[in-house]
């Protein structure tokens, strides 16, 4: 789901005749969602399917505007598309804040969200790609850009019993049980913990 916080700035900028690219686009959700209002949306992602699937949605529902490719967004350059507008839903490392520095020209924007360092706090391990926002924006500064909007973004589930505990991060047990969150996780709830978190920053950022 894209956060109507997050969808309001978004809003706020002119994107009629530019080109925006959509970084980690998965199955193209915010590329559509952009698309009506620019000239061209090229979406990249190096998971192979999902770009598949974004491409068949274009085909799909006529969106003539709207391009996808397979690439990863850490490992190529962003001015061959040569975009006035990058964005990227939970999808930011420092390599991509780089990459749209080199891209985009002064006055152009950058917007985004990405995992805030509470995110999934309760398992004791944060993500790699999680950021707190005095950090992220010394990135943005010293790759051109001017912060406009940083904000975190949270949401703190509450739960009666362990089981509800489990049964609300059941869609990430895999994924955790893999990394070795999960044990922590469930270590967390049995101490007497019951919460889970999630928490993004939202963030607007222009090119000096």
């Amino acid at each position: 789901m894209i956060s109507p916080r997050f969808g309001a700035l978004l809003a706020e900028e002119d994107l009629k005749g530019k080109a925006v690219l959509d970084v980690g686009c998965g199955g193209g959700r915010l590329a559509f969602l952009l698309a009506p209002r620019c000239r061209r949306v090229i979406g990249i992602d190096r998971d192979a399917q999902a770009v598949a699937r974004a491409h068949e949605r274009a085909l799909a529902t006529g969106a003539e505007n709207v391009e996808f490719r397979e690439a990863d967004a850490e490992a190529i350059e962003y001015d061959q598309f040569a975009p006035q507008l990058v964005v990227a839903h939970l999808c930011m490392s420092d390599a991509i804040i780089a990459r749209a520095g080199r891209a985009l020209a002064p006055g152009d924007c950058l917007a985004f969200v990405a995992f805030h360092v509470d995110q999934w706090r309760e398992t004791g391990r944060p993500s790699r790609f999680a950021y707190e926002g005095e950090r992220l924006s010394s990135v943005l500064r010293a790759n051109g850009f001017l912060p406009e909007h940083l904000e975190v973004e949270q949401d703190v589930g509450r739960f009666a019993s362990v089981e509800e505990g489990l049964a609300a991060a059941v869609g990430l047990e895999a994924k955790w049980r893999a990394d070795g969150r999960w044990q922590r996780y469930v270590a967390f709830l049995e101490g007497g913990g019951r919460t889970l978190t999630r928490s993004h920053l939202i963030v607007k950022a222009r090119r000096q």
